[in-house]
């Protein structure tokens, strides 16, 4: 399926019951034709696979795709494993619009995030 272009926005939690599309993440990385990360692709092209985190009231940050020590996916914005946000299961969810995911933020609080939009990255 190739390199995609991938909008979370914050799914419902108690501060925000109907989500928000204020906070979140665009992620570019490689996916199969299921909607999974391809984990082959992404290792031909690590440094490709790049995340953006937004969220009101906070500098944005900019981030990689990561495979953890334990095997798991994260979002990693600088060396060592302080500011790591690892995924909830990732390999076994998909990327496609209207699917939930959890991402555990740096303070420990496991977040659901709606895939918004897939889309094949620009050239």
């Amino acid at each position: 399926m190739g390199w995609k272009q991938i909008k979370l926005v914050l799914g419902r939690t108690d501060e925000y019951p109907s989500g928000s599309s204020e906070h979140g993440y665009d992620i570019i990385a490689p996916l199969t034709i299921d909607g999974h990360l391809d984990e082959e692709a992404w290792r031909a092209e690590r440094k490709r696979a790049r995340v953006h985190r937004f969220w009101a009231g906070e500098d944005d940050e900019v981030g990689t795709l990561i495979r953890t020590r334990h095997r798991t996916w994260a979002i990693s914005y600088k060396a060592g494993e302080d500011d790591d946000e690892p995924f909830f299961k990732l390999e076994t969810h998909i990327f496609n619009q209207g699917e939930y995911l959890t991402i555990t933020e740096t303070n420990g609080e496991a977040l659901p995030f709606l895939v918004a939009n897939v889309r094949p990255l620009e050239p």
